[in-house]
């Protein structure tokens, strides 16, 4: 064999051997430095009690823009269930028709000025008020539908399911599917096929609700990334029990013969708490979903990718080494660690990803594992500067001031006002790629501003922006802090 036909063989060899070094570990695209406010959607201002994708979204685009913020970071869109959670939802892939914009449906002419008037939606404008809002904004959207001329087919592999498990709920006053007779818990095709026809009409309204939700949020996805933002959205590890996840596929999560949850999410006691949290969320079969090739979770992050620019999840640990807690246990304190998945679901996440990226939550218990499969994909992780000021700060990571889950920097430091303040400057003069801060930060709103208490029934996922929060000299603070550390 000459030389020649040997470099040949060679340069095949090494070129097949590097697609497949490619292939087996997928390359993840690193953010790009910029500077991000994190803002839920239901925190906007709006006249119809909670925010949404209407004008005053796209106000805030517009104040983003100004501000020279390149990324808005907001929490999952999903459809709140009890406690009015975003990480308790009745599905991982439908969105929370509370963020349907009414004056849209106006302009559509399945609403007039009139009735949106008309409508109670709480008695305090700086709040959610959640019970009023379930009580009386779903009338709106029924008067919609029902002027509606049919044409809002959304077509998304998990719409069946979940329509029909949100039409069977309502015609079972909203419990628990676990309460549900036994053929439709169980999903039998007789009473299903039986209770498909009978709701025919509540399944269509679901549908109508999804329809209008995926239109609006594209379009105001679009505006955002027209003008230079990138939407970061967020998805939390687990599901909750009373999903239509679970309902329609139970073989993915550890349930027992009567579907019932064998061991549940939580975290151990720690400092923060003796007894621990116990999150009651089922555990993810793990061992048939990575017989299936973690398909449900190659169609939740294909979904999720379809929404966002980039995708922060929650609770990354868990994938590394889970706890799981025994669930007929009343706290969090007898639960044990177990082995997760590892990295062939990091690899499925992104083989899903597409032109998306993502953010790891890497807080709470970080072992050298979490660590190493973390930088073994070069993923950015995230790092809290309420309870990390000191330390060194890496080019590839996040940047916050806190989370949803934290106090506010001013509620934070109530003694020293300029505490708050300097945070900022230092998260925007580090060296990673991207920093955050609550809009309530930006605004130095104390704890009365604080979106949510982990622990805390009721209260949480209230706050909202007062109208004329949002100032033009707020935009160009913020845009002084971009320019002066290049952000």
């Amino acid at each position: 064999m000459s030389w020649q036909v040997c470099r040949l063989v060679l340069r095949q060899f090494l070129s097949e051997r590097m697609r497949a070094i490619f292939k087996k570990t997928p390359q993840h695209r690193a953010l790009d430095r910029g500077a991000g406010t994190l803002l839920h959607v239901s925190s906007l201002p709006s006249p119809y009690g909670i925010g949404a994708f209407g004008k005053d979204a796209l106000r805030f685009v517009d104040f983003l823009e100004a501000a020279g913020q390149k990324y808005w970071q907001i929490l999952p869109l999903g459809p709140t269930g009890y406690g009015d959670s975003p990480y308790q939802c009745f599905s991982a892939f439908a969105g929370n028709p509370y963020y349907i914009d009414l004056e849209v449906l106006v302009s559509d002419g399945l609403l007039t000025e009139q009735e949106c008037s008309d409508c109670d939606f709480g008695s305090c404008p700086d709040k959610v008020d959640y019970g009023t809002l379930w009580q009386n904004r779903n009338n709106l959207l029924r008067i919609a539908f029902q002027r509606s001329k049919g044409e809002f087919e959304e077509e998304q592999e998990w719409l069946d399911d979940y329509s029909l498990f949100m039409a069977i709920k309502g015609h079972f006053e909203h419990v628990s599917w676990l309460q549900w007779p036994e053929g439709i818990r169980f999903r039998k095709p007789e009473p299903i096929e039986k209770l498909r026809k009978q709701l025919a009409d509540e399944i269509q309204f679901q549908r109508f609700c999804q329809h209008h939700f995926f239109k609006q949020w594209r379009q105001l996805k679009a505006y955002a990334n027209k003008k230079g933002i990138s939407i970061i959205g967020d998805i939390p590890l687990y599901v909750a029990y009373d999903s239509a996840d679970v309902w329609a596929n139970p073989k993915e999560f550890l349930l027992n013969r009567k579907l019932m949850p064998t061991k549940v999410a939580g975290v151990p006691p720690d400092m923060f708490s003796k007894t621990g949290q116990l999150w009651r969320n089922p555990l993810y079969n793990w061992k048939r979903m990575k017989k299936t090739g973690f398909s449900w979770w190659r169609r939740r992050i294909e979904a999720s990718a379809a929404l966002f620019d980039i995708i922060r999840i929650d609770h990354f640990i868990g994938i590394v080494n889970y706890y799981a807690v025994p669930a007929k246990d009343k706290t969090a304190e007898h639960g044990k660690w177990a082995k997760g998945p590892g990295k062939v679901l990091i690899k499925a996440i992104l083989e899903s990803l597409g032109d998306s990226r993502l953010i790891l939550e890497d807080l709470g218990h970080v072992t050298k594992k979490v660590v190493k499969l973390r930088d073994k994909f070069a993923l950015p992780g995230m790092r809290l500067l309420q309870m990390d000021f000191d330390s060194e700060i890496e080019k590839n990571c996040a940047v916050y001031g806190g989370t949803h889950d934290n106090e506010t920097l001013a509620g934070y430091f109530p003694d020293n006002p300029l505490a708050a303040e300097t945070l900022i400057h230092e998260g925007y003069a580090s060296r990673a790629d991207l920093v955050v801060f609550q809009m309530q930060d930006y605004l130095g709103l104390g704890n009365e501003a604080r979106m949510n208490t982990p622990g805390k029934l009721g209260g949480n996922w209230q706050w909202r922006l007062k109208e004329g929060q949002i100032t033009a000299q707020l935009a160009e603070r913020l845009k002084g802090l971009v320019d002066t550390y290049d952000r």
